[in-house]
């Protein structure tokens, strides 16, 4: 999937993948290298996340249910539990230093492609 920062104009992600099901969110970027730029991983139902087991920082965007973002979390890095969203649907995780980058912070409103399971993501496509 294509994410984008529709009130920065910015892309956050060209290869995102969708983490929709129980095992695909518990796995995350678990036993996988970095991510590299564009890449990123859309969690869904999600409003919470750890990064326990990985190896390296990443940027976590909450997001609601209409793609409006919550909270964002810079450079996690391993071993931690950022907690909490109240209101969050998607959980956005990137290569850190993509928030600084695009310059997303609280109050902006992302967009993506749908992804190709019918009924999956609601917020506006691109």
């Amino acid at each position: 999937m294509r994410i984008v920062n529709r009130t920065r104009g910015t892309l956050l992600g060209t290869n995102v993948t969708l983490a929709d099901t129980w095992l695909s969110r518990l796995r995350g970027f678990l036993f996988r290298p970095s991510p590299r730029p564009g890449d990123g991983l859309l969690l869904v139902p999600c409003d919470a996340i750890h990064t326990f087991g990985m190896s390296f920082d990443l940027d976590v965007i909450f997001l609601d249910s209409q793609g409006g973002v919550l909270d964002v979390k810079e450079r996690v890095p391993p071993g931690k539990l950022p907690g909490r969203v109240p209101g969050a649907r998607y959980v956005l995780e990137v290569p850190a230093g993509t928030v600084q980058a695009t310059g997303t912070t609280v109050g902006d409103n992302c967009s993506w492609t749908r992804a190709t399971v019918p009924g999956t993501l609601t917020p506006q496509e691109i």
